[in-house]
């Protein structure tokens, strides 16, 4: 009989809650067998969404009624501490109490950072917790962090990021000896302000296995299984990505609209650029855990439509199944 894995999602949370979030629900449950969802958020505008539902499906998808959400414009720590019955601290809480093994949001960053450190509990190991997020780059993945978490970091916060970075790349992306980094201005030792530089001396003394600096253009061509830096630096370059490839794949569907002979040769070309946007499509693998703290926590792009839910999910479930709290947590207690 196959074990059950319980995942929390915030059906409120994100710019398309909670239409395309159940639908992600939906599809994730009609993909793997092993999950059950519970939706928390307003019961009445939840319920229309899961209509289309099997028998199946629907016995392995519970809601549970709250009246309050965690809107993208609120002080992330009054709305987590005020708002005790929104749909997102309800999911951090079942988390908690072990009714899930695990909680997903696609809404307020600031609040889903708050609520993992104080609804699901900061790891005593660590001072933050960071965002990290796997980028298919041109030869391997590379685990960027932080992605948001934390605006700026500290000397120690990038040490203990690489350690989390490090155990992630090795335990659930399967890297054997993940090649550590820090993103800097530049590859010299003498580039970097005071900070990176002083994470850089904290790193060579580790047994990780570092590697230097790498600069921004170093990320897409995967220089590094693991790219550490404060998450301000993160996030816009994540966001500089995201863009980038969104543009790119716009100029070719507006010149192919606009010259016949382009059109001729992207016939011969159909499956090459579907595989190339299905590998670069954030969609696909929708979800950024947040880790250093005491359960699974899966933030979602705000964005998120059904398929970046159902990517976020899969996420979620993969470091539920691979043990990834309890890997980062052995690890750290070790070093």
């Amino acid at each position: 009989m196959t074990k059950k894995l319980t995942i929390a999602l915030d059906a409120m949370g994100g710019d398309n809650a909670p239409g395309e979030i159940c639908e992600g629900a939906l599809r994730a449950c009609e993909q793997f067998e092993d999950l059950e969802m519970i939706l928390t958020g307003d019961k009445e505008k939840i319920k229309p969404c899961l209509e289309r539902a099997s028998s199946d499906t629907a016995r392995r998808i519970r809601v549970m009624h709250t009246a309050e959400v965690v809107l993208m414009n609120e002080q992330p720590v009054t709305a987590i501490r005020k708002k005790r019955d929104s749909s997102m601290r309800t999911a951090m809480e079942m988390v908690r109490s072990g009714e899930a093994q695990g909680c997903l949001s696609a809404g307020n960053t600031g609040a889903i950072v708050a609520g993992g450190v104080l609804v699901v509990g900061r790891m005593p190991t660590i001072d933050r917790p960071a965002l990290g997020v796997p980028l298919p780059t041109i030869n391997r993945w590379t685990f960027l962090l932080d992605v948001g978490a934390s605006v700026r970091s500290k000397p120690v916060n990038l040490y203990q990021y690489a350690q989390m970075g490090s155990v992630y790349s090795k335990k659930i992306l399967g890297v054997a000896e993940p090649e550590i980094a820090l993103l800097s201005n530049g590859t010299e030792e003498i580039k970097g302000d005071e900070v990176v530089m002083e994470a850089r001396e904290m790193l060579l003394k580790s047994s990780l296995n570092f590697k230097g600096y790498v600069e921004g253009d170093d990320v897409p061509w995967g220089r590094a299984d693991v790219v550490v830096c404060d998450g301000f630096m993160g996030n816009v370059i994540l966001k500089f990505g995201e863009g980038l490839m969104q543009g790119a794949r716009s100029i070719v569907e507006e010149e192919m609209g606009h010259r016949f002979m382009p059109k001729v040769g992207m016939l011969f070309m159909i499956s090459m650029v579907k595989t190339l946007w299905a590998r670069f499509n954030y969609e696909k693998y929708g979800g950024t855990p947040l880790l250093g703290v005491e359960g699974t926590v899966v933030k979602a792009h705000g964005r998120s439509k059904a398929p970046a839910i159902l990517g976020a999910l899969s996420a979620a479930r993969n470091f539920i199944l691979k043990d990834g709290v309890e890997n980062i947590r052995q690890e750290l207690e070790t070093a």
